[in-house]
């Protein structure tokens, strides 16, 4: 017996688990809906607390993915949650259906206004902001009526640049609630309208006043002091914050839109004998289609006419093409990497396993880890507490002190330090990225919490070998029969494999020429499929693959 074995090559690309369908208990349905108008965890909080008050309703809201998932008794409408959540303050809607692409995916992702429009709004706030704080901590820059050329700096980066604080904290205090909107927006005007007092009615308007930067806790004259380089400076770091935010939410994101794109964008339809060429969005249940060597499978189906190899790589990580038959299942996305195959449609949409594997992600970053419900219940109660630490600094430094203003800038100190609302971001922004670089990688997470839970993991068990592999198949080893000579073999073994576009055919023609050279060509070469290959190199017939029956005629 001769055989050349090949084997893959060694990396990490685990399996990633086939989706399961979506069972819900008996008279209970899921809903999904976008949730508009929050802008931190503390609002989140809100709308997930009214919709759990409503009758039978079990609702989870994520502000990384601004999205709620309900579960719901059948008799709840979707107009009842949609109302409660606009009674909140916020708006919602059902998400729209989605489509399978029908054009090629453009090499970048179109742009999102809502980031454009933040870049902007942070750009011009950095570059009027940044004079302001140097000018304020460089005592060396101030020059006569220093403070109002900051005051001209400030004040737009303080109205324009704040204005979505603004906006956010007054829309929730019309509905009686305070979120992290209301300690930036109050914190800023009150610095800001404190500056304005101690410029027009105080002492900092004067000509040749300076602000000196001092390392000491110090009493300093309060209508002698401006605050426009913290006003100025906070809205810029906060906007640079959720700059970051909405960035990374976007970047997670396309790891989604990219597993989405990854199927075929149209599809060679069979109809009245015909091939018709339509996009994959228009296939259905029952129809017949072609696929031709090198092409992607359109959707789940069975193989109806044909013999080839799917490679299934995309999808299980297995490097190894699986031969398929008549009346084998085929997978979308899947590549066809042999001969032609006419395969009838089972499952298309969202009912295929590549929507549903996306289907999965999209659960999983829509979930709660333990530690994120954590940071929501904190931040609820955070921006509360806050405030009425605020009001018992400012009663007690004018109990004590009897200062008016002096207690004034204490409470404003206590809002501007507790400005910043990373406690409810920083959770669910790294559990989004984590499952979204998860499924760039080929690794689906099944839920947040699942990712909370491999910090405690030491130990990874693999189910085959096949999933650790770069998915380049190389050649290893050579066994030659007594009497044959292993180069020879090589070589002619090679020179046919050559002509093939089969993942084992290349790793031999590939070895064949790294170990004796340059590589005859080859003649009548014949595919069969499910079999190997066969053709004449310099006159003599050769075969290679499973046992032949026969060889061609000379």
């Amino acid at each position: 017996m001769t055989s050349i074995t090949t084997g893959p090559t060694a990396a990490a690309t685990p399996t990633p688990p086939e989706a399961p369908g979506i069972r819900e208990p008996s008279g209970t349905r899921e809903v999904d809906l976008l949730i508009g108008g929050m802008t931190c965890a503390s609002c989140a909080a809100r709308v997930e607390r009214k919709l759990n008050r409503m009758a039978g309703v079990t609702a989870t809201v994520n502000f990384a993915t601004e999205k709620a998932k309900v579960s719901c008794a059948d008799g709840v409408q979707v107009a009842d949650l949609i109302a409660t959540v606009e009674k909140t303050g916020y708006t919602a809607e059902e998400p729209p259906p989605p489509q399978p692409p029908e054009a090629p995916a453009p090499r970048q992702a179109p742009r999102d206004p809502e980031l454009t429009a933040l870049r902007h709004r942070l750009l011009v706030s950095a570059l009027l902001a940044v004079p302001v704080v140097l000018l304020a901590m460089v005592p060396a820059l101030q020059f006569d009526n220093w403070q109002w050329l900051s005051l001209t700096l400030a004040a737009p980066v303080v109205v324009w640049g704040g204005r979505p604080f603004h906006q956010a904290a007054w829309t929730n205090a019309r509905h009686g609630a305070a979120t992290m909107d209301t300690l930036v927006s109050v914190g800023t005007l009150a610095a800001f309208g404190w500056s304005l007092w101690a410029l027009f009615l105080g002492d900092a308007g004067m000509p040749g006043m300076h602000d000196e930067f001092r390392f000491t806790v110090e009493r300093m004259d309060p209508a002698a002091t401006i605050y426009l380089e913290v006003a100025a400076g906070v809205v810029t770091l906060i906007l640079l914050g959720r700059f970051l935010e909405a960035r990374a939410k976007r970047r997670a994101g396309a790891a989604l839109r990219a597993l989405m794109e990854l199927g075929a964008k149209d599809v060679a339809v069979l109809r009245e004998g015909r091939e018709v060429r339509v996009p994959v969005a228009e296939l259905r249940v029952g129809d017949r289609f072609v696929v031709r060597p090198g092409e992607q499978v359109a959707t789940d189906g069975t193989v109806v006419e044909g013999v080839s190899a799917i490679d299934q790589s995309l999808l299980t990580g297995e490097s190894v093409p699986v031969d398929v038959g008549v009346g084998d299942a085929v997978t979308g996305a899947t590549v066809n990497a042999g001969g032609r195959l006419v395969v009838e449609a089972t499952r298309v949409g969202t009912d295929t396993q590549l929507a549903r594997m996306a289907k999965l992600v999209e659960d999983a970053q829509n979930g709660k880890a333990e530690v994120q419900r954590l940071a929501d219940r904190i931040s609820a109660v955070f921006v509360p507490a806050v405030i009425l630490i605020a009001a018992a600094t400012f009663g007690t430094w004018l109990g004590v002190t009897g200062d008016t203003a002096a207690a004034f800038t204490a409470a404003v100190a206590v809002l501007i330090i507790a400005c910043p609302c990373a406690l409810g971001l920083a959770t669910p922004t790294a559990l989004m990225v984590g499952t979204g670089r998860g499924a760039q990688l080929g690794i689906l997470i099944k839920g947040p919490e699942v990712l909370e839970s491999t910090r405690r993991v030491d130990t990874v068990v693999l189910d085959k070998t096949g999933t650790v592999t770069t998915g380049r198949m190389t050649l290893q080893e050579v066994y030659a029969a007594e009497g044959t000579d292993e180069q020879e073999l090589l070589r002619l073994a090679g020179a046919l494999e050559h002509a093939s576009e089969h993942p084992v055919a290349r790793a031999v023609a590939a070895g064949a020429e790294e170990r004796v050279g340059q590589l005859p060509p080859a003649e009548h070469f014949e595919n069969v499929p499910g079999r190997g290959v066969r053709g004449r190199i310099e006159g003599r017939e050769v075969a290679v693959g499973r046992l032949f029956d026969e060889l061609p005629p000379e």
